[in-house]
């Protein structure tokens, strides 16, 4: 389970490490091979253990593609896609146009969110965050106690 924020940065070339305890357990469960992604809602980037990826690409190859709003999703997750393997030093290419799709540049987070994380250009991170949103609550989550 991959949970925390990490301030993390993207060297001139295009490279990032991934945090030390997420690389030992990438290494586990998908031999050190991610797959990064477009995030359908958030300008950010999804990366999942390839293992993970390999189990939800049937479901979203079976949307709808009559569906709108189902073939776009399919557009950016399937379209931007792109399988990598962390390097000896648990570092990571990132494609050029995903590092522009997420405005990623020096200054990143990492967020863990369970089987997946997200790749944010920090300031973006910060800025939604803090925003307050007038989406309703789930149902799903009124009966939640923390």
């Amino acid at each position: 389970m991959f949970q925390g924020s990490h301030n993390i940065n993207m060297d001139a070339k295009g490279r990032l490490a991934i945090p030390a305890k997420h690389r030992d357990l990438l290494a586990t469960v998908s031999e050190s091979r991610i797959v990064m992604t477009a995030h359908t809602q958030d300008r950010c980037v999804l990366l999942y253990p390839e293992t993970e990826w390999q189990a939800i690409l049937p479901k979203i190859e079976a949307l709808p593609t009559f569906n709108r709003a189902a073939l776009r999703a399919q557009r950016l997750l399937i379209g931007y896609a792109t399988t990598l393997e962390l390097d000896g030093n648990g570092r990571v290419l990132v494609p050029p146009t995903l590092r522009d799709y997420g405005n990623l540049g020096k200054k990143l987070m990492l967020v863990g969110l369970g089987k997946k994380f997200e790749l944010w250009n920090e300031d973006d991170w910060l800025q939604t965050v803090a925003a307050t949103e007038d989406d309703e609550m789930p149902a799903e989550m009124l009966s939640l106690s923390l």
